[in-house]
């Protein structure tokens, strides 16, 4: 039998939410501005995928696009965010903060962490951004976060791979790795072979001929095409 391969589909809409979970799809991270990497999506849009899924929806705490180091009204906005969330029935945040020099601010990821509970927590591709990957991770060990979301520093997963095979052997199951970046269809399988991952994050959005003005969308077809691509046999 194939062994099943948990997918996250990051996404902006309510008719994306809609399609990854037609499609198969397991989580979805809710973000909104992707083009700018992705920031907090608005309360609105928060209930109205929550009412119109059933599979678990995480939410993106990011308040600004650029770095991960942020001021003290930064922080209390993420906090703000973090409580609205879970008063809108979110099932998990994603979220990454950095001190000055780059590392994990240890002592304000356990804060936002602690808000958070009893969600899941993933700490956001602002791991990448660390300048010794292997320290982060113990320090993300010490936070408690669940899982954190890596391309093993590099633009792409494809890139990074020998990397997120070496973080998942530190992590040691102390702390869930998902891949991401640039995963599709065509290169998910060998990327899971080569670094052992069960989970990966994954933008499938695709613009749908004749519907041009409504921008890029997940398609349920798409969903189900990658997950049958990363089954393990």
């Amino acid at each position: 039998m194939p062994t099943a391969i948990l997918l996250e589909v990051c996404l902006d809409s309510v008719a994306s939410a809609v399609a990854s979970e037609k499609g198969g799809a397991q989580r979805v991270e809710l973000c909104c501005s992707l083009g700018d990497g992705g920031v907090t999506p608005s309360a609105g849009l928060i209930a109205t995928v929550r009412k119109r899924i059933t599979i678990a929806m995480h939410v993106l705490i990011r308040p600004r696009p650029g770095d991960f180091c942020y001021t003290a009204d930064e922080f209390d906005v993420m906090k703000r965010d973090i409580l609205l969330a879970k008063q809108l029935g979110a099932n998990g945040v994603a979220l990454g903060i950095l001190d000055r020099q780059d590392r994990v601010d240890v002592p304000r990821t356990k804060e936002l962490l602690e808000l958070a509970r009893p969600l899941s927590v993933t700490f956001n591709r602002a791991f990448d951004v660390t300048a010794d990957l292997s320290s982060a991770l113990e320090d993300l060990v010490k936070s408690g976060a669940d899982r954190v979301l890596t391309s093993g520093g590099k633009k792409t997963a494809e890139e990074g791979a020998d990397v997120i095979g070496r973080l998942m052997k530190e992590s040691g199951g102390r702390v869930g790795i998902i891949a991401c970046g640039t995963i599709r269809e065509g290169n998910v399988a060998s990327l899971i072979e080569k670094t052992g991952v069960r989970e990966v994050h994954a933008r499938l959005e695709t613009v749908v001929p004749g519907s041009e003005a409504q921008g890029a969308r997940v398609q349920a077809e798409t969903v189900a095409r990658f997950l049958k691509s990363a089954s393990i046999r």
